[in-house]
């Protein structure tokens, strides 16, 4: 039985309906038995796994997948049924109908990958507000800025001189002389 790695659990997590989630093949993989025999507990179970636990891919979804991950295609030695995906709680629910320290220590795995998973995502989100508000500072930097130097602009450009009159200037006669 081959061991398994993090980095193996990590690349075989995949978001899907917006949720992250895992093949069964790879879980399968993982706990050391075939899909059939996964999928088979799975069913002898149901009721252990609604829809939020687990679910079926369309085709468009396996298809894209399937380009993703590069498996077979159908009619080439592939699968003949659509693969059923399992979100965190679906992957939980898995160590109680698979019976083996395998599968605990595999389980076990897996849970710390989506803590892992969870916090990372939390401290982007943390990043992202930090940078939102770096970003909005600066714009009202570059506001202020250009402010400025459109004033250093103007304090540059001198002052155009006064310009002359054109035409006659008529002056009022003096009081007193010829005009009474």
């Amino acid at each position: 039985m081959k061991p398994f790695s993090v980095a193996e659990i990590k690349k075989a997590i995949f978001m899907i309906r917006g949720q992250r989630v895992m093949l069964d093949s790879d879980l399968a993989t993982l706990y050391g038995v075939t899909t059939k025999r996964l999928n088979e507990q799975v069913r002898r179970n149901a009721s252990r796994f609604p829809a939020d636990f687990m679910f079926q891919l369309d085709e468009e979804e396996a298809g894209s997948l399937r380009s993703q991950i590069a498996t077979s295609n159908k009619g080439r030695g592939g699968r003949r049924y659509l693969p059923y995906v399992f979100t965190e709680q679906g992957i939980a629910m898995l160590s109680s109908v698979l019976h083996s320290e395998r599968a605990i220590q595999v389980n076990i795995a897996i849970m710390r990958v989506f803590v892992e998973l969870r916090e990372m995502l939390s401290a982007h989100r943390e990043l992202a507000a930090k940078l939102e508000l770096l970003e909005n500072r600066i714009e009202s930097h570059d506001e202020q800025i250009h402010a400025i130097f459109e004033a250093i602009r103007q304090l540059m450009t001198p002052a155009a001189p006064p310009r002359k009159k054109i035409g006659f200037e008529l002056k009022e006669p003096k009081a007193g002389y010829g005009n009474e």
